[in-house]
């Protein structure tokens, strides 16, 4: 499909062909494990055993290459088995990586438990700072890894700007956009490398699948990648390829919902007594906002704050939400609550990339915003 049209025809259509036998307008689940040749070598499609390549999985790659904007998509089992087919495939023992002071806790945990025993090492800069990423660059520098909205303190980082410093450093850049999801950041058009996803989340968008993804920007870096995932074998299975297939195709209409909520969100968390700071990229006042009004459509469902009463007191308002569900992850439909010091970032205590412990984190749903302002109200007290 031509690269033309535009992202929400893109969202339904790119790899959803219709089935050549039955014109079912679906892409099917194929469920199955191997595939009959013609003759030694004689692949019907190029399809073989499906960890090398699956039809379900392939509709789904060639979907994520095309609303990302990227040359080759790949699938996988979930965000950290994306990430570290993307870590051993772009390192090599000696090797060293830039990432942010404020990152996904089992990101963290990868580079600091498991990728650093293979001998990598990492530097920690504040990647809103080109001048510090700048600074965290050296001769073995090989990947900048950038969150951007990040996760919990959803910081900004200007992607064109350190994209200029990788180049000149001759490394990688790679941008996680789960926060942001395609429809509103596209990280390739602003230099990136490589775009990571987390397909658990907004791309999903109903709570009902784990999977992850990498987009390369260039055909070479999809090859290594693709390389990699067959070698390894962390692939997405085909039902978990359809689930996220069926998410993509709603996810304009989902993400223009999800801002909107947030950002009423925010607004009402602004003006309440027990609230000491709103962490939102939407906000006239927060430090990144003319970043990201220049390079996202929206700024996302994603809002954390602070709370009077430090540790908790943000433990008790997770406790006493109704519609806001306390559990981890994010980007479904409904709304979620949750403390990341003792949830999803607990992994980061003790590093400099800690949160917060008076630190609450909302993944605003698609609710009605004033049951989802009522809530919040009567939790706080």
């Amino acid at each position: 499909m031509s690269d033309q049209h535009s992202f929400e025809t893109l969202a339904i259509h790119a790899g959803n062909t219709a089935d050549p036998l039955t014109g079912a307008v679906v892409p099917p689940i194929y469920q199955v494990s191997t595939y009959k040749q013609d003759g030694v070598g004689g692949l019907r499609g190029g399809y073989e055993y499906s960890r090398s390549a699956n039809p379900t999985r392939t509709a789904l790659e060639e979907n994520l290459a095309a609303i990302e904007g990227g040359r080759r998509g790949l699938a996988f089992a979930s965000g950290l088995a994306a990430e570290d087919c993307l870590l051993r495939t772009l390192l090599h023992p000696g090797a060293h990586v830039v990432i942010p002071n404020d990152a996904y806790g089992g990101t963290f945990r990868l580079f600091a438990k498991v990728v650093e025993r293979w001998g990598v090492d990492y530097s920690v800069a504040d990647t809103s700072d080109p001048a510090a990423v700048r600074a965290a660059v050296n001769d073995r520098t090989k990947v900048i890894w950038v969150e951007t909205p990040s996760n919990p303190l959803l910081g900004i980082t200007d992607i064109a700007a350190v994209a200029d410093v990788a180049r000149t450093a001759g490394a990688r850049l790679v941008v996680d956009n789960t926060f942001a999801s395609p429809y509103l950041q596209q990280p390739i058009a602003l230099g990136a490398d490589v775009v990571v996803h987390s397909l658990t989340k907004y791309m999903g968008g109903h709570s009902d699948v784990v999977g992850g993804a990498l987009i390369a920007a260039d055909a070479e870096i999809g090859e290594q990648l693709a390389y990699h995932q067959n070698a390894m074998g962390a692939v997405a299975g085909p039902f978990d390829s359809w689930l996220v297939l069926r998410g993509i195709k709603t996810l304009p209409v989902r993400m223009d919902r999800h801002s909107e909520n947030a950002a009423k969100v925010a607004e009402l968390l602004t003006r309440h007594p027990k609230v000491t700071q709103v962490l939102y990229p939407g906000l006239p006042e927060h430090p990144g906002h003319e970043i990201a009004a220049k390079q996202m459509k929206a700024f996302g469902g994603m809002v954390s704050f602070r709370v009077q009463g430090g540790e908790e007191a943000a433990v008790e308002v997770c406790n006493r939400t109704e519609l806001f569900t306390l559990g981890e992850s994010l980007g479904g439909v409904e709304s979620l609550v949750e403390h990341p010091g003792r949830m999803t970032h607990a992994s980061v205590a003790g590093s400099a990339l800690e949160v917060p412990a008076d630190l609450v984190r909302l993944s605003v749903g698609i609710e009605s915003a004033d049951d989802l302002l009522a809530d919040l109200t009567q939790a706080l007290g």
